[in-house]
Order: structure tokens, then sequence, then C-alpha cells
């Protein structure tokens, strides 16, 4: 097994170094090899995403991935700000399918922002198309306006779009994840407004003719932004685009406690991924050993499971982290009364204390 480990920005080195630390405190034969990406890249080699470092990913059998950005780079022009280091990757690896499963944890109900009884239990995975979508899509740019409301003025555009087979592949991984969970699949679009979105729903539901077993339901996505907050255990896998998957992830994250709980899996169609956090670079506390690794070391389970053919080790960490936080432990972002804070280095050496069936310590 070859891993490429791309720790990135802020936060990225020191929640990676405890990822790693998990990993190699499995006993499992793997060759890792890091290389720089994101800001780190372009102080570098001058580019978010060297020639270097995309063909270390092209070779490896997964990637793990920490963060990139930081206010530092927002001048740049956009072709070589750090965040477009995973839009490349993904583009070049053809990743197309985000799974982002937002599980609340027994020990965090209190931690979330929504009163227990909402969350307890809460286990949601959400399906992200990675590859089209107003991300991708063309033409975009600025120009001086010819007509509507303010010719003669700047203005700036970008072009949503999909074609048939990205709906249609996406569709099919939801469909054939629902029926391994609870066989419910929410399709979000906004049909109401966005031609783009009328064409998404029309595709979803013709492939959803293969799956009769499956229950499919659509919702606008203001609606589900809604639902989510009112009712989050109503779902079981959620599918849809990629600005929508974006924001709803995010606003799912806040369910489980922190968005620092929050892996992420990225795979093409062969089930080779890219894996990291959900959460971003925090160039606010990078270098102070607080940020949670608890996502990072989760989004390493989620490899060893879905690109590595390690289920058993995948439980072992996810047990793990269960272990730690029956214990108490918890970083400032989940931390609570009763609770024991933290830092980075600590959370991470309490799972792999879980791992080795050591004492988990408090310090």
């Amino acid at each position: 097994m070859k891993i490429a480990i791309l720790p990135g920005d802020g936060i990225g080195p020191e929640i990676m170094a405890e990822a790693v630390k998990v990993l190699h405190a499995l006993d499992l034969k793997f060759e890792a090899e890091t290389a720089p990406v994101g800001g780190a890249a372009y102080d570098a080699h001058g580019h978010p995403l060297p020639d270097a470092t995309l063909k270390l990913a092209q070779a490896a059998d997964a990637v793990l991935f920490g963060a990139v950005g930081d206010w530092k780079y927002d001048r740049l022009e956009r072709a070589l700000r750090p965040e477009q280091a995973i839009l490349g990757l993904r583009k070049h690896l053809g990743l197309f399918a985000n799974f982002r499963p937002a599980i609340c944890y027994e020990q965090l109900t209190q931690a979330s922002s929504l009163k227990p009884e909402l969350v307890a239990g809460l286990d949601i995975l959400i399906i992200r198309e990675l590859t089209g979508d107003i991300y991708f899509g063309q033409p975009r740019g600025r120009r001086t306006a010819v007509d509507g409301h303010f010719p003669g003025t700047d203005e700036a555009f970008d072009t949503m779009r999909y074609s048939r087979p990205e709906i249609e592949r996406i569709a099919h991984v939801a469909f054939q994840a629902a029926r391994r969970r609870g066989r419910k699949v929410t399709s979000v679009d906004k049909a109401n407004v966005l031609e783009t979105f009328q064409f998404w729903k029309d595709v979803v539901t013709d492939v959803h003719a293969q799956y009769p077993d499956v229950q499919l339901e659509h919702l606008y996505v203001d609606n589900a932004a809604m639902q989510l907050v009112r009712a989050p255990k109503a779902f079981d896998v959620i599918v849809t685009g990629n600005l929508f998957g974006d924001i709803l992830s995010d606003e799912a994250a806040m369910l489980t406690g922190s968005i620092g709980m929050l892996p992420s899996a990225s795979l093409d169609q062969r089930n080779k991924g890219l894996y990291e956090p959900s959460h971003g670079s925090a160039p606010d506390i990078a270098g102070q050993g607080v940020a949670n690794p608890l996502a990072t070391i989760l989004s390493a389970a989620m490899m060893l499971r879905f690109s590595l053919d390690q289920p058993e080790a995948a439980d072992r960490i996810e047990s793990a982290v269960k272990a730690v936080l029956a214990a108490g432990l918890r970083t400032g972002d989940i931390w609570s009364e009763g609770t024991q804070k933290v830092g980075t280095s600590a959370m991470g050496g309490a799972v792999v204390a879980a791992l080795t069936g050591k004492t988990i310590t408090k310090r």
C-alpha cells in the first residue's frame, strides 16, 4: 500500500502528524511519502500543486490530505491560490463522489448546536458531486456588461452546468450507498428556479427506476437546509451537486458537535480516493497545538476501508476514537463542562493508546 501524505497549510501539518501516528500504530505494511501542497507548495515551488506532488498522488493507492489556505495568499491570482490544489487533484484524479458522513457520537450530543434529542443517534451520509456544477462550468470570468440592468459596468459570471453522465454516476453511487444503509435517498436541487437542477431532478428520477427498493424524495436546497436543523434524523443519504453539497455538509457538521469531527472521502470510479477532514486550514490557531485531529484520523479510517481494503483496521480506529470520547477527552471545539480539555498531540496519543490497549491518559 502506497499512501501520499499531503499535509498542506495552517493546522494541516499538526493534524496530519496525528493521523500518521495512528496509522503506524496499526502495524500495517505501507509506504508513505510526503509532499507539499497548497500555500506551502506555492512558497517552495511557485505553484499550489507542483508536478511532483501530482505525480505522487497519481502513483499512490490513496491520498491523505490535510488542509490548504491562508489569508496571506488571498491576493494571488486565482490559479495560484492554495485552494486550487484540491480542485486540481479532484480533476486530475477523476474524483467525482464526495462522501461526508455526519455522525453524532453519543458522548457529543451536548456539543451539538441543536437539542440533544434531535441529534442523538444521528447518522447521515452526504454524497456531493465533485467535478461539475458552477465550480468548473465554463465560461467564467469578468467583463464589461453589454446588456442587463447595468450595461457598461463591470460584472462577473460563472456557469452552472451538468451533463447526464455526471448526474447518472453520482446517482448510482447514492442509491447503492443507501442499499447498505436505510434505503432512502434525498436528492437536493433548486428545480423551481434553475434549469440545471430541473435536469438534475429528471436524471436522478430516471436512475431511481433501477433501484425500486430504495425510497427517493426530492427537496429544494433551501427546504433541505431548514429540515437539517428541524429534523435531521429524517435523512439517510443526501445526494446533491457540488455547490449545494459544499454548503449543506458544513451545516450538517454542526449537528455532530464540531466540523472538527467530520471526515470525508473523494472517490473515483475504482474507489481510489483522496481523504481529508471537512474543516479548513484554520490559520488563526495554526501552531498552537489545539486543533482537533479526529476528523483527519477518521478520514484515515475511511481510506483504509474504501481504498486500501482494510476494513478491520478502519473499525479499530473508529472504535478507538469512541473509546477516547468515552474517557472524557476533548479538544477545545468539543469541550463541555465535566470533560478534560486536551491538545492536538494528546488527543492523537490517546487514540494510539486505545488502539494498542494502553491506558488512555488525560494530559
